[in-house]
């Protein structure tokens, strides 16, 4: 064997890729893809044979690698940018992938208006098995080819984009990871499934546009789960942030990390006050006590109440004591709530789980025409009960914030590329800011137009001529 491959296989191998390198060379030039491929075949089908009849069967794999190096591998990128090669037309079947997932939301919109939700998979769940089923095609048949990954992120990002009976993909996508982060969301499913699914999540915040949207609604539905102590596991809750972090950023996530690192401390201080008070018992108040300190910059802010009540009053119940009766302008008057906190605090005991006044007008609104009597019959078996107030739809407030940060953001941006390139035209100005502000959020163009002008009478930058910006 040791003669056969010295003296005969290497130089045997050597002279057939040296002829098939010419083979190929004149083949890809003449030859359609398809004309070409049946060369190889026709090639490598010869060389097995030639193994089999004359040759020993260890030189069959090096034999059909080196003819398979020349033939094939050598002229990969030519042989798929080749017209009739069907790659092209492989990769145009994004508008495939974009037609099955613009169906599934007109499905989703079209079941959260008849509020069907028979079905159980909710429009995240499709999404997530769309993409593994287009994923499997990508790494598994085109060896994870860039070109193939683009075009399956292309499609993703048309339908990801689109809103869901007046919800964005990015607040479903909040929503979703609430309900699997929160206690009672999804408890019984194994460590494994979650990190799972919590990948999947974060693949698909990288098609959406308005990530800062996701990052606001998200923000505010971990205020909930860590302030209620809603949060099924904290690991899991940190695993999530690093994901995040790891995709889009430290600044991405900044705010968030310092929320869960805020309640961490807050245990940890609340364990040393158990231990300080375990041992020092004349220095127990009586009472149990849970102090949350908090960083201001870090936590969602809530807009607060001021409340112009009489001494012996410290709520809207409390002034049924003076007289049975109200109206609801004169519990208005006595309250100096907002119009929307009023109609919540009223909701909530007069046709909600309880009872405790009673609605003249039927029906479950509040009107500024209604008027309000205590219920003297009102009863309840428990010794307390909770009585929630209506959750707050505070979707409008956060889309206005978020354009707010939208505003900072956008002349953060200005200020910073006028400082790298000095000079630039207007319309060289709003190019720059749009492609560096995509990376979080598709700005609008005429936004930038409007904030141009905020830095230069701030004098942070300088205008020359009318098309032309100096940066200061």
């Amino acid at each position: 064997m040791e003669y056969y491959v010295n003296d005969f296989e290497e130089a045997m191998l050597r002279d057939s890729a040296c002829h098939y390198s010419r083979k190929s060379s004149t083949w890809i030039v003449e030859d359609s893809c398809p004309e070409y491929m049946l060369k190889t075949e026709e090639c490598l089908k010869k060389e097995k044979d030639r193994v089999s009849h004359y040759l020993h069967s260890s030189s069959e794999t090096k034999l059909l690698e080196k003819t398979q190096n020349q033939v094939l591998i050598a002229y990969t990128n030519q042989l798929l940018e080749k017209e009739d090669s069907g790659c092209q037309a492989l990769i145009e079947d994004e508008k495939h992938i974009a037609a099955e997932g613009m169906v599934m939301v007109q499905q989703a919109a079209d079941a959260a208006n008849n509020k069907d939700e028979s079905s159980g998979v909710s429009q995240e769940q499709k999404a997530f098995e769309l993409h593994d089923k287009y994923m499997v095609f990508v790494k598994g048949c085109f060896a994870d080819n860039s070109i193939f990954h683009k075009a399956l992120k292309e499609a993703f990002e048309v339908f990801c984009n689109k809103s869901v009976a007046g919800s964005s993909t990015a607040e479903l996508l909040a929503s979703y990871c609430d309900n699997t982060l929160k206690k009672g969301g999804n408890e019984l499913l194994s460590d494994d499934v979650i990190k799972d699914t919590l990948d999947k999540v974060v693949k698909l915040v990288t098609y959406i546009s308005e990530k800062d949207v996701f990052a606001e609604f998200y923000r505010k539905k971990l205020s909930h789960r860590l302030l209620f102590n809603r949060s099924a596991n904290e690991e899991h809750e940190r695993l999530i942030l690093s994901k995040l972090k790891q995709q889009f950023g430290g600044q991405f996530t900044s705010k968030m990390e310092g929320m869960v690192t805020d309640l961490s401390l807050v245990k940890e201080n609340q364990t040393h006050f158990q231990e300080y008070i375990n041992n020092n018992p004349a220095m127990n108040p009586g009472i149990d006590m849970t102090v949350t300190v908090l960083t201001t910059g870090f936590w969602p802010s809530y807009k607060s109440c001021v409340l112009n009540l009489p001494v012996e009053m410290v709520a809207a119940l409390l002034l049924f004591n003076a007289s049975d009766k109200w109206s609801h302008s004169d519990i208005k008057s006595q309250l100096n709530l907002a119009d929307d906190d009023l109609v919540r605090v009223l909701a909530s005991v007069s046709y909600a789980k309880y009872k405790i006044l009673n609605k003249e007008s039927n029906g479950k609104t509040v009107s500024s025409t209604d008027h309000f009597e205590f219920n003297s019959q009102f009863t309840d078996k428990m010794r307390r009960i909770r009585v929630p107030l209506p959750p707050v739809d505070d979707r409008k407030k956060m889309v206005e914030e978020v354009g707010k940060d939208r505003r900072y953001a956008i002349d953060a941006c200005m200020v910073r590329i006028m400082k790298a390139k000095k000079v630039l035209t207007h319309q060289q100005l709003i190019l720059e800011c749009v492609e560096q502000m995509s990376k979080m959020f598709k700005p609008d163009v005429k936004a930038i137009k409007k904030r141009i002008e905020d830095p230069i009478t701030r004098d942070y930058l300088e205008s020359v001529t009318p098309r032309k910006i100096f940066g200061t």
